[in-house]
């Protein structure tokens, strides 16, 4: 692993979000402004969304952390395609509640009477749903329904909603999600970071593991890390420790632009799928074109691969040479036994036996 050749305490661009490694960017700053605004109104909903790898998850990780439990009670569920009282019954899990063999009428009693204890305990609760663009309008419907508890004028219940960006167009276009949109109070959508951003970024993150300029991100490491990321955090974590990988593989204690292009391209070739041949007439041209007593040969288009997987398909063509000379020696062995069996047979009804 390169975080021991390189004498790193971990891993730092793991692919996992980890709230130790929070970053504020611009975007990030942003988005926390907007939940801390959000926060201290203590009711309503706040969104916020962004493309996958934008760096959501992180988000509400360093937000929980970040809380004071006793003032904020923070309970967070990544949403599945549930319906109206599935949604129910998992925040009442989330709750602590036990929900087997209650009614929805139950559920959502003891849903507000625990509320209603957390915030007469002096603790607002703040329920957080992840993958938001997966629920079907009868959860939100639902969802909507829960930020009605209020208690002396207070709502019970805030809701945090974080979603991919179809997400926030369903919340802007959907008919029927109109009295929700009229209780979201701050918004945001995470875009990528800029590519200024970039340097410091890789910086921090090799810091909290202990790095000591070794290797060294030469300068124009940092554009060619932007190019090929785009500026999106996983993304960038992914290049970032493959690059981290091939320098310890050959020993680099400088990372170049070069040296990033190099390992972009060899991510790149492994995206790389053999593309379907272009139509139906193309295909038929192939057919036509076997000899009409033979079965067409299958058509492989070769790509470069990882020399790991050549090999593996290597290996599985001869074992499937093998087993069809072995299919070939066994029918072989069998029409010679049908032909034998059918002279014994002819000789006997002609009396030559």
């Amino acid at each position: 692993m390169y975080d021991s050749h390189y004498g790193f305490s971990d891993r730092p661009f793991q692919l996992t979000p980890d709230a130790r490694f929070w970053f504020e960017s611009k975007t990030h700053r942003t988005a926390m402004a907007y939940l801390g605004y959000g926060l201290a109104q203590g009711e309503g909903f706040i969104v916020v969304t962004g493309d996958v790898g934008a760096g959501k998850t992180t988000l509400v990780g360093h937000l929980m952390a970040s809380v004071d439990p006793q003032r904020l009670n923070a309970i967070r569920l990544v949403s599945t395609q549930v319906e109206d009282e599935d949604m129910l019954r998992l925040t009442a899990q989330k709750l602590g509640l036990a929900t087997e063999g209650l009614a929805k009428a139950q559920l959502l009693e003891r849903i507000e009477r625990t509320l209603r204890l957390h915030a007469n305990e002096g603790r607002q609760t703040l329920l957080i749903v992840d993958e938001a663009q997966n629920l079907p309008v009868s959860a939100l419907e639902e969802l909507r329904m829960l930020s009605n508890f209020q208690n002396g004028g207070r709502a019970l219940l805030q809701i945090f909603l974080l979603g991919q960006p179809e997400f926030r167009d369903r919340l802007q276009r959907s008919e029927h999600l109109e009295q929700l949109r009229q209780r979201v109070i701050a918004t945001h959508h995470l875009t990528a970071m800029e590519e200024p951003e970039v340097g410091p970024y890789v910086a921090h993150r090799l810091a909290l593991v202990g790095w000591q300029g070794n290797p060294d991100f030469v300068d124009d490491s940092l554009p060619a890390l932007y190019r090929h990321s785009g500026g999106v955090p996983r993304k960038l974590n992914m290049l970032a420790g493959r690059v981290l990988m091939h320098g310890a593989i050959e020993g680099l204690a400088r990372i170049d632009a070069a040296t990033v292009d190099l390992v972009a391209a060899d991510m790149a070739e492994e995206r790389v799928v053999p593309e379907p041949l272009a139509d139906a007439a193309q295909r038929q041209r192939i057919a036509d074109a076997a000899p009409p007593s033979e079965t067409a040969p299958a058509v492989r288009v070769v790509t470069r691969q990882d020399p790991e997987l050549l090999d593996r398909i290597a290996q599985l063509e001869e074992r499937i040479d093998e087993q069809e000379a072995a299919l070939r020696r066994v029918l072989s062995l069998l029409i010679d036994w049908i032909e034998r069996e059918e002279s014994v047979g002819a000789d006997t009804r002609y009396g030559t036996h």
